[in-house]
């Protein structure tokens, strides 16, 4: 392993100030990936303009992990032949590179873990020069049902001890890792994931590529909104934008929805095949601005009216995000009132999918949106 020299540090302010952007590989790659896939992620990332647009983790997820050495030293497997330098290559590209572990002692794909070598495997995180690590609940649940039977809360402490040591393991490398806890959301973690060190935490179960999945864990994060802010991020999963199970109107409610819900944007799909209609989507300017807004508030649902539902986020300069979100099988026509939303009848109106600036009229804004679709608007004084 290569030293990492560093001194133990508070956690970074500046870690994760606005939601992560990047590329995630499960959703597409699954237990196929390999070092060459992670390069070419790295390359189109630039190539298409995605790290320009502010994407910059490329993050390898599960079945990368070989075995521990007699030193108990993780190792990667033939797939990854030499983690330090595909770390150099992707910085080499602007970019930071993003692994996976959790805290049982297997990962959800059965690979090793790091249950008892957290402090061993955050230093070796840091010498390899990973920025991000993805932490999966998967196999320490087993330990906590067999250490604490019948004992939900003996349990939850000890899941909140599990994800603290690796916290203060990361801590002490001295190297700037962003710490995602995946847990699905269980025992509300937004309420605790800060205090374990969480900079994200995931919300919900696995997202799929289907209209109904992503739907459900979009529109079920109503209520969240309180628990996120600047470095702690609700995390509803990872983006199907490109992966061909929904339509183009389905997928542009998918990132409006994640950039009102100032969600954490990690593309899923394969970077080097993406079409030109999936890199307008991912690399929407206005829309990820919406996303990363620095005033660092989430938004929520602010009416719905039965299948339609207005969503809003606040944004800095007193400027609000809207959705206009028709989650109906045929057109429905919305009606935005800017006197609910605490606007005057001479707010200015900007369509950020049209990218044109739109006209209320009388105070209120009307437009058709397509089946499953969304008119998504920012309204300023």
């Amino acid at each position: 392993m290569v030293a990492f020299t560093g001194t133990a540090l508070s956690q970074d302010p500046t870690l994760a100030a606005t939601p992560p952007m990047g590329w995630n590989s499960w959703n597409h790659f699954a237990g196929r990936v390999d070092d060459a896939d992670i390069r070419a992620a790295a390359d189109a990332m630039v190539s298409s303009g995605m790290r320009d647009a502010g994407y910059l983790y490329v993050n390898i997820d599960d079945t990368w992990e070989g075995q521990r050495d007699a030193n108990g030293v993780i190792h990667a497997n033939e797939k990854f032949p030499d983690m330090k330098a595909l770390a150099d290559y992707v910085h080499s590209k602007g970019l930071k590179l993003g692994i996976y572990s959790g805290p049982g002692p297997k990962t959800c794909a059965g690979y090793p873990a790091s249950y008892g070598h957290e402090t061993q495997d955050a230093q070796t995180y840091a010498a390899w020069g990973i920025d991000y690590l993805k932490y999966d609940l998967c196999s320490f649940r087993q330990i906590m049902r067999t250490q604490a039977p019948h004992d939900p809360q003996k349990q939850f402490e000890m899941e909140k001890a599990a994800y603290e040591k690796m916290h203060q393991a990361l801590l002490a490398t001295g190297r700037p890792i962003v710490f995602s806890l995946c847990q699905y959301g269980l025992n509300d973690v937004w309420k605790w994931g800060t205090s374990v060190g969480g900079n994200l935490w995931r919300t919900t179960d696995d997202i799929n590529d289907t209209w109904e999945r992503m739907s459900d864990i979009g529109f079920g994060q109503l209520g969240l909104a309180q628990y996120a802010g600047p470095g702690h991020w609700n995390d509803p999963d990872m983006l199907e934008i490109g992966n061909g199970g929904m339509t183009e109107d389905e997928y542009r409610t998918h990132m409006s929805l994640w950039a009102i819900l100032a969600a954490p944007l990690l593309a899923g799909n394969d970077l080097s095949k993406m079409s030109p209609e999936t890199l307008a989507l991912l690399t929407n300017k206005e829309v990820i601005a919406v996303d990363q807004d620095p005033l660092g508030k989430q938004g929520d649902r602010a009416s719905a009216l039965g299948m339609t539902e207005i969503w809003t986020r606040p944004l800095r300069n007193g400027a609000l995000a809207a959705g206009l979100f028709n989650r109906d099988d045929t057109e429905q026509a919305i009606t935005l009132n800017l006197h609910d939303i605490g606007f005057t009848d001479h707010a200015k109106l900007r369509d950020l999918w049209k990218h044109q600036d739109v006209s209320a009229t009388h105070g209120s804004f009307t437009v058709t949106v397509p089946p499953h679709g969304v008119v998504m608007l920012k309204i300023s004084r």
